[in-house]
């Protein structure tokens, strides 16, 4: 599905990410883990394109990406849910699901019905402002948008941080849904390792802007925890 290999993104020419090489497979809940500043934000960025400079290889679906603009990636099928939610706040929440739509194959347009009946109180709010939901509902909104793009794989940037509990429960149980009931492939980056433990199949701890390990999700043991993510 998602091939890294030899991955180098810059900053400027700051280099912050280096050499990394990881594979995440078609239908894998995939979660990047790691400390406040070690590349996993950048790591996500990288993918979309979002660096100054990018080297290396990244593949989707054997689709060489480094190359391509964002907005090519998004069309190849790469979703996206930013740290922040990245929602727009004077736009009403049709509005803000419709921007999500027009990197659907099919150019947008249309608000699927299913993505609605998976956070029934954006139906609710169709004609709110973005900026008027809470944090939790702006989450919401932000994972309906990017599934309205109808990715082959989603990116998102710790969904749960700064989100009532009940909507933290909510949102992580929609997510384990659409991995395992609908097969979207989904690349987590979070700080919540109890979550990642239920959600995962596979993991990855960054250290320095590289790969420190990775694996299957049974091998997160907890020395790698204290090693590498206890502050």
């Amino acid at each position: 599905m998602l091939e890294l290999a030899n991955v180098d993104g810059f900053y400027g020419r700051s280099r912050a990410l280096q050499s990394v090489s990881l594979t995440v497979g078609a239908g894998d809940f995939f979660s990047v883990l790691g400390r406040n500043g070690v590349g996993k934000t950048t790591l996500l960025r990288t993918v979309l394109g979002l660096m100054s400079r990018t080297t290396g290889s990244i593949r989707l679906d054997g689709e060489e990406l480094v190359d391509q603009p964002t907005h090519k990636r998004a069309l190849a099928g790469v979703g996206y849910v930013p740290q922040g939610r990245g929602i727009l706040p004077s736009f009403t929440v049709r509005e803000n699901l419709m921007v999500g739509t027009f990197a659907a194959k099919g150019g947008g347009g249309r608000i699927a019905e299913w993505v609605l009946e998976l956070f029934p109180i954006l139906k609710e709010f169709l004609g709110r402002r973005g900026g008027n939901l809470s944090g939790g509902q702006q989450q919401q909104l932000a994972i309906a948008r990017a599934l309205l793009s109808e990715p082959k794989i989603m990116l998102l940037d710790e969904p749960t941080e700064g989100i009532q509990p009940n909507i933290v429960e909510q949102i992580e149980n929609v997510l384990i849904d659409l991995n395992r009931k609908h097969g979207l492939t989904i690349v987590l980056v979070e700080q919540n390792i109890a979550f990642a433990r239920r959600a995962s199949q596979r993991f990855a701890i960054l250290n320095r802007g590289s790969v420190a390990v990775s694996g299957p999700i049974g091998q997160l043991s907890d020395e790698m925890i204290h090693q590498h993510l206890v502050v």
